[in-house]
């Protein structure tokens, strides 16, 4: 892959060096990177091999659990060994040595609206690549930061993880448990299984994953990776929750033929139904999770309100 150089510049020094600037190109991935300056600043070193360094608008690691040394750049592996071989097609490491800087102007600002500072990388993004290549929308590295995510959290020693569906939820989950620290609430969006599967792996002992009635649908039909394209809400299975909660046989027809999940939440409020229904959705919910975690892992569900803001019902630990 091939990508156009915005600006290289020649230094004749001392020291000499020499800085080139490569500018991201997201495509359609909504990336806050988007547009920003990846730039690369190297010069000698009297020792051989290669120091590779961060610079402004690149953060700095400070908590464990990222697979990078505390106090170091941001900068994973795979792009590091990227570095080190294209440095290393110019020169022989063995025998000279240079220093790398990798640094994004304005990296600080884009790092406020990424989830850098709750697993402890300050003062700037990360620099994460696979293979330099932008896919629209890559699931996969949305998956890959919420399994990282709970590697964090699992390395400052905590047992506790909080699935949250979004920003919403989580300002919910956070009202619900307000005593556990901000690492412990990892957004997974659509992926709660694959957070599920790296809590096991972690040897936490409790998942408590928040949400709305859609999603909340979705995990109780069995359904793990929520995205609306790959998985619908199972309108029969609400029905039958109707039914089992004491509904009428009208609110059981109308629950079953409702456009959307948040639709028979309101079907359920209005027919003050809400509480017993979301309970028992809520205890499927927790079955489904059990089972794919194991007896190992206690799982706690909480079904909160459209706005985010109130827990309208529960597997059972908690009352609203």
């Amino acid at each position: 892959v091939g990508f156009a150089v915005a600006r290289c510049e020649l230094t004749a020094g001392p020291p000499t060096r020499v800085e080139a600037v490569v500018v991201k190109d997201a495509g359609d991935d909504p990336d806050v990177t988007h547009g920003a300056e990846l730039t690369a600043t190297v010069q000698w070193r009297s020792e051989p091999g290669l120091l590779l360094a961060g610079g402004a608008g690149v953060g700095t690691v400070t908590k464990p659990g990222l697979g990078l040394p505390v106090g170091g750049p941001a900068i994973n592996d795979t792009p590091r060994r990227m570095i080190t071989a294209a440095v290393g097609e110019l020169i022989d490491l063995d025998a000279v040595g240079v220093r790398v800087v990798i640094s994004v102007p304005r990296g600080e600002i884009m790092a406020r609206k990424t989830t850098n500072r709750r697993l402890g990388i300050v003062g700037g993004i990360s620099i994460l690549g696979t293979t330099g290549i932008v896919r629209p929308f890559s699931t996969a590295s949305w998956r890959a930061s919420v399994v990282q995510a709970v590697h964090v959290m699992a390395a400052q020693g905590e047992r506790t993880v909080v699935l949250c569906t979004g920003g919403r939820t989580e300002r919910a989950a956070r009202t619900l448990l307000p005593d556990l620290p901000e690492v412990c609430f990892v957004e997974v969006g659509d992926f709660t299984g694959a957070a599920v599967k790296a809590a096991v792996a972690d040897g936490l002992t409790r998942v408590v994953f928040v949400g709305m009635a859609g999603k909340l649908a979705k995990l109780a039909a069995g359904v793990l990776m929520t995205h609306y394209t790959r998985s619908k809400v199972d309108l029969s299975l609400l029905g039958a929750v109707t039914a089992e909660a004491g509904g009428t046989p009208e609110l059981v027809a109308a629950v079953t033929e409702a456009n959307t999940g948040r639709h028979a939440y309101e079907l359920w409020e209005a027919a003050g139904l809400l509480r017993p229904a979301g309970d028992l959705l809520c205890r499927r919910v927790r079955q489904v999770l059990r089972r794919f975690a194991g007896e190992a892992v206690d799982v706690d569900v909480a079904m909160v309100d459209f706005a985010g803001s109130t827990v309208v019902a529960s597997s059972g630990r908690w009352d609203g």
